[in-house]
């Protein structure tokens, strides 16, 4: 069988034109050793500082230590898997998030990857947890109201729209329910709302997210949940994740508010990273970069200019003191960042005082600047005479025989501590808030006994809800003049008449 060479020839033109020239260039590294969450890899030099490193079975870690040798990766899921020897690639991206409208109303861990057993998020945008915040020429004044719908705070100490407002106190006084009846209070204020869970137990988280489908708080909340069971890393990330998610609504104009549940947690699993990672350890063997762990964290919560749409982030970090001790390491980090803090007391919840706000040492650094005008011009009498209250009530402790006009005094700071006292759950508008603080500042409860101050309040918001709408109308579009005050007087006079002759006190 003879050879054709035109036969060869159209085999070599077929080959060559089939020739393809494409290769893949992978960075492949070795795993040295791993343990507790951690893995320590050779061979990856060009390594990014936040860089997602993939593993053996889809397993993901993130580079947060980069030596001359090695780079120590901490993993972001189970490592039962994992052992010496095993290859390790460069992804070439940080740790990123799915972020838009798609997670409103979901429950996601801090990858995005949903919890709560519905469809994966469908969506292509995704953000890096790590950005930079706003400069200061990007942003504007706090000037908005962030209404809570609790008294002691919307008029003592009031949050506007891109505020940083800590929540502080002991173990078990109300710090998660002041950020839960916040989030239900921005029902129809077109606010999307965050909460952060960091380390908190799965049935906590549970009942949390019942109670926020329960008021429909949901269909504007995303829950974004590290629970106590998830590794340290995902703790950590949890919070750069939930306002990385934020930011995709705030740099779009929208309003959002995120709650991070708790940040003494989140601190702690960066010192259990950091030490695991051979980092020195510093005050309370935290890291010596545990200040910028939360700053860079709570700076991206800005009001941004009108130029960039006016968006904001209003974070509410929480922290856990231990027997309300303020000046230790986290406590005194934290208060130096936000804008202000609301301060619980364990004496004050045990009294049956709640929330338990100690409104001595709560403040906002924002002030009257985030408040309408009715609201400004009630708080500054209360907060005299809580002030004068708080000075004569340890003063007489001692006993001493006091004269009528501090008797009244103190008399007055009673009924007005007794206003203060809210249920959880239930929010108040500003009108309502602003028309029981106007009659207690007035006098017109100076004769009412203390146990019929709670059933005088409810009674008057009724009334006035029935009789009087279009007042509470003007005072929730922040209306405040001669008349609106006399109409409101002349109100609560009147329901004051019928409240004695009809309950007989």
């Amino acid at each position: 069988m003879g050879i054709r060479p035109d036969e060869i020839s159209a085999i070599i033109k077929k080959q060559i034109q089939n020739f393809r020239t494409d290769f893949v260039v992978e960075d492949i590294g070795t795993v040295l050793m791993v343990g507790d969450g951690i893995a320590r890899v050779a061979g990856l030099e060009e390594t990014m500082a936040g860089e997602l490193l993939e593993f053996p079975r889809h397993l993901v870690g993130m580079a947060l230590n980069l030596e001359e040798d090695n780079i120590g990766c901490v993993l972001l899921g189970s490592a039962e898997h994992l052992k010496e020897g095993d290859l390790v690639r460069r992804t070439g991206r940080v740790v990123e998030v799915p972020v838009g409208e798609q997670l409103i109303g979901r429950i996601v861990n801090p990858l995005g990857q949903v919890l709560d057993g519905g469809p994966p998020i469908q969506t292509k945008r995704f953000r890096p947890i790590e950005a930079r915040a706003p400069g200061v020429i990007e942003r504007q004044n706090v000037h908005e109201p962030l209404q809570t719908g609790i008294k002691a705070v919307d008029i003592l100490t009031p949050i506007g729209r891109g505020q940083r407002e800590l929540i502080i106190g002991d173990r078990q006084t109300g710090k998660t329910a002041i950020a839960l009846d916040t989030i239900i209070n921005q029902k129809g204020q077109d606010v999307i709302c965050i909460y952060v869970a960091i380390g908190q137990k799965a049935s906590t988280v549970a009942g949390v997210v019942e109670k926020l489908h329960e008021f429909g708080a949901m269909e504007y909340t995303i829950v974004v949940s590290a629970t106590a069971s998830d590794p340290a890393p995902m703790l950590y990330i949890a919070p750069y994740a939930g306002v990385a998610m934020a930011e995709e609504f705030m740099y779009a104009g929208k309003h959002v508010l995120c709650v991070y549940d708790d940040l003494t947690k989140h601190a702690q699993a960066y010192r259990e990273l950091s030490l695991l990672l051979r980092r020195p350890p510093g005050r309370e063997a935290f890291p010596g970069d545990v200040f910028y762990l939360h700053s860079r964290l709570l700076e991206r919560a800005a009001k941004l200019g009108d130029a960039l749409g006016g968006g904001s982030i209003t974070a509410l970090p929480i922290v856990e003191t231990q027997a309300g001790d303020l000046a230790a390491y986290i406590p005194t980090n934290i208060i130096s960042i936000t804008d202000g803090q609301i301060m619980l007391e364990s004496e004050l919840f045990y009294a049956g005082h709640r929330p338990a706000i100690n409104v001595g040492v709560s403040v906002s650094r924002v002030g009257s600047d985030a408040q309408l005008t009715p609201m400004k011009r009630v708080s500054g009498p209360l907060r005299l005479e809580l002030s004068q209250y708080h000075d004569l009530a340890a003063f007489s402790q001692f006993g001493a025989d006091v004269d009528k006009v501090t008797q009244a005094r103190l008399t007055r700071g009673e009924r007005l501590n007794e206003i203060l006292k809210q249920e959880q759950y239930h929010p108040l508008t500003v009108a309502e808030q602003v028309a029981i603080v106007f009659a207690a500042t007035r006098g017109l409860l100076d004769d009412i006994p203390c146990d019929s101050v709670r059933r005088f309040e409810a009674e008057l918001q009724d009334y006035l809800r029935v009789n009087h709408s279009e007042l509470l109308t003007e005072l929730n579009n922040g209306v405040w003049n001669d008349q609106v005050i006399a109409r409101l007087q002349q109100a609560a006079q009147t329901f004051k008449r019928g409240f004695k002759m009809t309950e007989g006190d």
